[in-house]
């Protein structure tokens, strides 16, 4: 599992039978700081995964990636290599809280 804050959504009118209906977030990874564990550090890349919870634009979510994506409910079929998980509460690094969602709204 990994940590990703949602930057948007990604819309595609055509694709596998198997994807109809489902919605797919643009995922950035987020890094716990090397050289400040305070603090997180978006990734480089972006994802675009399967939603199968209802997150939303500017949530810390969980996101399992690979062929464990397919393991989700109602995935088994599908061609996906990523799906949230989990809406994130808090993460706590060396005891110190350095997210929580009740700070974000």
């Amino acid at each position: 599992m990994f940590l990703a804050k949602v930057e948007g959504s990604v819309v595609s009118t055509k694709k596998d039978p198997t994807m109809h209906g489902r919605r797919l977030l643009l995922l950035r990874p987020q890094l716990v700081d090397e050289e400040d564990p305070s603090r997180f550090r978006p990734g480089l890349n972006t994802i675009v995964a399967v939603d199968i919870i209802g997150a939303g634009e500017d949530e810390m979510v969980l996101f399992s990636q690979g062929s464990s994506a397919r393991l989700a409910a109602n995935l088994k079929d599908c061609p996906v290599d990523a799906v949230v998980i989990g809406i994130v509460d808090t993460v706590d690094v060396f005891g110190k809280k350095i997210f929580s969602a009740s700070n974000t709204k």
